[in-house]
């Protein structure tokens, strides 16, 4: 099959480029921060594209990269308090899919839009979670970030935040991070495919850019280490920024 038989009848070649290139800058953040990359692709693919198409792409093309970290962080990952915020993920995930299948893609791109802003500044608050474990704020947290995650794969940073603010090694908060994701990609997978948004053309496209967003994590996590964290951040928060500006629907007119 030829490269332009990859690519969506709906997408154009300079528009698969463009796909590609925010791909690319975003496995990049993810490689050498950890995060970032749905905050800073679902805003500006989901302009391009539709946003059923580009969230399917990035769940597939995430999974795939995710995958061979599981089996480590379930050996390391505090699995009974994983498994109380799954279950908030088990809830979570089919709504925000169902309202991804059901609206309209500008709808859709300004509920993104307005999302990723507001977990943008969650994460330049700093905001950790000191208080007492408690299985409704575990279910709560799980289930606000399987809804992000089932709208526009960007359940991240309420999970971040949760988990990184609890009195435990970090060892096994980032196991316990990679172990959600796992389960609440999974989830993903499935509501996405029984309500037919992961389909030929998504699948597809994968082969396209998956290639480029795991160059993009490789060259990210290269990069670690070179400059100091704090930098990276700031790089990253600002990406973030810019993906939102340039992503908003009322801007359609005037950058595309």
């Amino acid at each position: 099959m030829s490269l332009s038989g990859l690519i969506p009848s709906d997408v154009s070649v300079n528009a698969a480029i463009v796909i590609c290139a925010i791909a690319f800058v975003s496995g990049t953040a993810r490689g050498f921060s950890g995060f970032g990359s749905a905050l800073i692709f679902m805003p500006l693919a989901s302009s391009i594209a539709a946003p059923r198409l580009v969230a399917a792409l990035l769940l597939i093309i995430d999974f795939v990269a995710a995958a061979p970290l599981v089996p480590n962080a379930w050996k390391k990952a505090d699995r009974k308090a994983t498994a109380v915020m799954v279950v908030g993920a088990l809830i979570g995930v089919p709504i925000g899919t169902y309202f991804l299948s059901r609206l309209d893609p500008v709808t859709t791109r300004w509920i993104i839009s307005g999302f990723v802003s507001a977990l943008l500044l969650l994460l330049l608050s700093g905001w950790r979670y000191h208080g007492k474990d408690h299985p409704a704020i575990s279910v709560g947290i799980g289930g606000l970030a399987g809804f992000c995650s089932g709208l526009a794969q960007t359940g991240g940073p309420p999970i971040v935040g949760y988990w990184l603010g609890r009195p435990i090694p970090s060892v096994i908060a980032r196991a316990n991070i990679l172990l959600f994701f796992g389960a609440s990609d999974f989830f993903s997978a499935v509501s996405y495919a029984a309500t037919g948004l992961i389909t030929a053309d998504a699948i597809k496209f994968s082969f396209v850019v998956g290639p480029v967003y795991a160059i993009g994590v490789w060259f990210g996590a290269s990069l670690f280490g070179r400059a100091s964290e704090a930098l990276f951040r700031a790089i990253c928060y600002a990406l973030i920024a810019a993906a939102v500006i340039i992503g908003l629907p009322a801007l359609d007119g005037v950058l595309r």
